[in-house]
């Protein structure tokens, strides 16, 4: 069990007024949490203190080697007042899988649970309280060895920073344009797909870049080495109803072990609906929507929870998907899916965790 040091802040920040002028990721909470990591005394120094920026020598190995992971979640306010969390234990586990494949230390999930929870109810007052706003949570760690040698870090830091955020659909769910990627790829089983971890993304913006100049919001990517089969939409998963059927990409090694996709995928199958966890060859989906059997489709991840797609573009041919318009499944799915977030409706599926 962790000894969590407290130490708040003598010059607290104004909070925000205006609760629909959030935006993402703009204005960051009073506090921080911190655990440090040496390859002799383990997890050490275990601190909520002011939150600050962080000095880092010029040679730290996350600038130069990229030994860096992070997660995302979010605490959300109840009706009546207190606070929750939604399948944090998810997180947990893994940034232990991300951290492994990158050569940081684990922390176990305990630890991260109890860090975690400590973190957001020293916070607790910047959890907003208007519909569809939360506290985004974000856990991250690096290595910061202070040497230009490749090796296995020997010294790392653990950390979870918080703000406010706005609801993702101000003005309703509006179906996106999804472009489908040919040229570049995101991962390759083997590599470091199913981290989450910031090299991942980095790789993603040219061919995202490419896309929004032709008016699509996000990416559609193929696998590496065939470039023929689905896998992540942009900086989620995605899922199809083909004919009836629910279509996801497995996890193969090379897609993010998504928490919210494998929400999803427990929903539908609790409420009757036939799930493939599979292979997805592009020339399938062409076909699907060529021939009208693809009825929806839909990426999913913490930020949006669901976001529907109106439009796929292949090779300079666009289609319009479910009419351009959010389908009554995915409708379905973030209304049950963010009625659980705030208890708005039971979980019965105990994910929630409350924290105060």
């Amino acid at each position: 069990m962790l000894n969590i040091r407290i130490e708040k802040t003598t010059c607290p920040k104004a909070k925000p007024t205006d609760e629909t002028a959030l935006g993402f990721g703009k204005i960051f909470t009073d506090h921080m949490a911190i655990i440090d990591w040496n390859m002799e005394k383990g997890w050490y120094d275990a601190r909520i203190v002011p939150f600050e920026n962080f000095s880092m020598h010029p040679a730290a190995t996350c600038l130069h080697y990229g030994s860096e992971i992070f997660e995302g979640l979010k605490a959300y306010r109840r009706a009546d007042g207190g606070i929750q969390l939604f399948r944090p234990d998810c997180n947990a586990r893994r940034m232990m899988e991300s951290a492994e494949r990158l050569c940081l230390p684990e922390l176990p999930e305990e630890d991260f649970m109890q860090i975690l929870k400590a973190f957001v109810e020293v916070e607790a007052e910047w959890t907003p309280h208007s519909p569809g706003t939360s506290l985004y949570l974000r856990p991250f760690m690096y290595g910061n060895d202070d040497t230009l040698g490749v090796h296995a870090v020997h010294n790392a830091r653990f950390a979870i920073i918080a703000s406010p955020v706005g609801s993702y659909y101000k003005e309703g769910i509006n179906p996106v344009g999804i472009m489908i990627e040919d040229q570049d790829v995101r991962a390759v089983r083997g590599g470091t797909g199913y981290a989450k971890c910031g090299g991942n993304y980095a790789a993603s913006n040219r061919a995202g870049e490419r896309a929004a100049q032709k008016g699509y919001s996000q990416v559609l990517w193929l696998d590496g080495v065939h470039r023929k089969y689905i896998e992540e939409v942009g900086a989620m998963n995605v899922m199809f109803k083909i004919n009836g059927e629910i279509v996801t990409p497995e996890l193969s090694g090379s897609i993010l072990p998504g928490v919210t996709r494998r929400s999803c995928i427990e929903v539908l199958k609790s409420k009757g609906y036939n799930v493939s966890e599979r292979l997805l060859s592009i020339d399938e989906l062409a076909e699907a929507l060529e021939n009208g059997t693809l009825e929806e489709a839909w990426g999913c991840g913490t930020a949006a929870v669901v976001s529907p797609i109106g439009k796929l573009a292949y090779k300079d041919k666009e289609y319009i998907v479910s009419g351009g318009k959010i389908g009554e499944v995915t409708q379905m799915l973030y209304d049950t899916l963010t009625g659980i977030q705030w208890s708005k409706i039971e979980d019965t599926f105990g994910w929630i965790v409350p924290v105060c």
